[in-house]
């Protein structure tokens, strides 16, 4: 549930509400006269909106601030600006009892646009405190431009359209690398690749139109069943990033729309604003857009045409229009300005991700197989043989069993303190049950009854069901997780992982043909046949540390 505070203001506006009322001094720096405080520095989680993306004037325009449950705040300072600029402008009307006007500059703040008056882009800058010692200063909306951009006659320009006439996209070959670095800013993964000679590669470029970038033209494609977004970002996290999105319809026609990205829930839509000449097409599984927009990046933390940012390119799969979350995504390693032409290179995994995907693949692919092997197949090889009171085959079943199970926690804590936040999708889910059922099979392990009971079989049954549907759920995923980070055309992780799988499924099989066998067969023979089984463990370890090796140094590459 959101607290949601609703003002109506005429054209551009100045507003402002503490607990205690005004406090003129504040106007300039949106500061709270809190001495020796200074705002925090981490990205807020507050929001302002409007519902228009151009004004004119004498128009009223409605501005939300937004607060989660979570972080609710007990005052706030509003104020609309021109755009690079720091004086106030406008007037507000209070929709709600608990705001209060401000006069700020010490002069009136109603807007009177005349005809030769150029009217600028509008922005509203806010600050807000959830304590004495907690405020964010100077959070921003996206822009919003002004409609009567003209300098005399009397005759104002035609108001741009908000809605635009689709074109059909050049064929897929048209959009090109060749002018990358040259003419225009270009962001692919893999790095470098040319979307007119391979065009299962992902690709976004830009041109400024004009030496102040006051115009781009965009492409992007790639394939998609769904759809293929880039996005402007201050970090490299999802969340506040001004996002393109060339996707397909429900009416399966493919257009192009702009959203606003809070990084925690499906991206909100807001007005395509003053973009042209927009084609876009879906062939052969590819998915491509191209357009020019005049809109001003705006992140809501900062804004401008020639501010840098980091570039965000997702895709994934949508219902009905609606996109769903991606199931591909690359970032730039560092901050880039679209008006300078050049070619972008995309982060690495960070390592802390790296790590986690590295101890779930050992605890469960190599760790977790190696411990179901012992407690099934080489519990007879074992009998009789003890350590400290203990059959050897239980205490090395238990050893390997905790370490997989304290890898599975140690991977689950690192990839949560990193993301700070549930990011959606499966592998998530299925991270989570995985630590889940394992933890249930060490409790009822250490709870169960002992050897003669009368009901010892429940346990296992249940100990045996359990330890494959953890088998089960870590393997999906890792799929997940590898189809993450595999950033390769031909997904060579994901199908070094599938031989992993049908190496570890063979090992299995084999050993349980020769369980079989032994069991209807006579002495002597069960004993050469306890051999074949040592001898195909050994094998099957061989192997699976291989194909381990090979995806763990794939991972480190990523």
């Amino acid at each position: 549930m959101e607290r949601v505070v609703l003002l109506v203001l005429c054209v551009a506006p100045l507003g402002r509400c503490y607990s205690s009322g005004g406090v003129t001094e504040s106007c300039e720096g949106m500061r709270p006269q809190h001495s020796g405080l200074s705002p925090q520095t981490a990205p807020p989680p507050f929001t302002v909106t409007t519902d228009h993306v151009s004004y004119r004037p004498g128009d009223q325009v409605k501005v939300e601030i937004r607060a989660p449950a979570s972080t609710p705040f007990i005052g706030f300072l509003l104020q609309a600006r021109e755009v690079g600029g720091r004086a106030p402008v406008g007037s507000f009307a209070l929709t709600t009892g608990g705001a209060q006007l401000l006069a700020c500059s010490q002069r009136p703040l109603t807007w009177r646009s005349e005809a030769s008056e150029v009217m600028k882009p509008i922005q509203f800058h806010a600050s807000f405190v959830q304590n004495f010692r907690t405020f964010w200063v100077d959070v921003t909306s996206p822009s919003m431009n002004s409609t009567h951009n003209y300098s005399g006659g009397s005759t104002p320009p035609p108001t741009p359209q908000t809605t635009t006439t689709y074109r059909p996209a050049p064929p897929v070959g048209s959009i090109t690398s060749a002018a990358c670095g040259v003419t225009k800013l270009c962001f692919s993964q893999p790095a470098s690749c040319d979307p007119a000679a391979n065009s299962k590669c992902y690709f976004m470029s830009a041109v400024a139109l004009s030496p102040t970038a006051a115009a781009v033209r965009y492409e992007m494609t790639g394939p998609s069943d769904g759809y293929v977004s880039f996005g402007f970002s201050d970090d490299q996290m999802m969340g506040s990033d001004d996002i393109y999105i060339c996707g397909v319809g429900g009416d399966g026609a493919v257009r192009l729309q702009r959203s606003f990205s809070t990084g925690r829930t499906t991206p909100r839509a807001i007005p395509l604003g003053n973009v042209s000449d927009v084609r876009a097409s879906l062939l052969d599984g590819v998915i491509s857009c191209s357009f020019t927009s005049r809109n001003i990046v705006s992140t809501q933390r900062t804004t401008g045409f020639n501010n840098t940012y980091y570039l965000l390119f997702a895709h994934g799969p949508n219902s009905n229009g609606q996109i769903q979350f991606h199931t591909g995504t690359f970032i730039s390693s560092d901050k880039v300005d679209v008006s300078r032409p050049r070619i972008v290179s995309k982060a690495g995994w960070p390592h802390i991700i790296k790590a986690h995907g590295a101890l779930m693949l050992t605890a469960w692919m190599t760790l977790g197989s190696l411990g179901m092997m012992v407690a099934r197949y080489l519990k007879r090889l074992t009998k009789r043989q003890k350590l400290c009171g203990k059959d050897v085959w239980f205490l090395v079943h238990v050893a390997v069993m905790s370490v997989a199970i304290a890898a599975t926690a140690i991977a689950f804590i690192l990839s949560f303190s990193y993301a700070k936040a549930w990011s959606g999708g499966a592998h998530p889910v299925l991270g989570c049950l995985v630590l889940i059922l394992s933890f249930l099979q060490l409790l009822l392990a250490v709870l169960r009854c002992g050897p003669q009971h009368p009901r010892r079989f429940l346990f296992n049954w249940f100990h045996a069901l359990n330890g494959m549907c953890i088998k089960v759920l870590a393997v999906a995923a890792i799929f997940t997780g590898l189809q993450l980070i595999d950033s390769s055309l031909d997904k060579w992780l994901m199908r070094v992982m599938g031989g992993l799988v049908g190496w570890d499924a063979l090992g299995f099989i084999l050993l349980e043909v020769l369980l079989k066998w032994r069991l209807n067969s006579a002495d002597v023979l069960g004993s050469k046949l306890t051999t074949v089984d040592v001898v195909l463990v050994v094998l099957f370890f061989l192997g699976n540390l291989t194909f381990l090796v090979t995806l763990l140094v794939g991972i480190g590459k990523a």
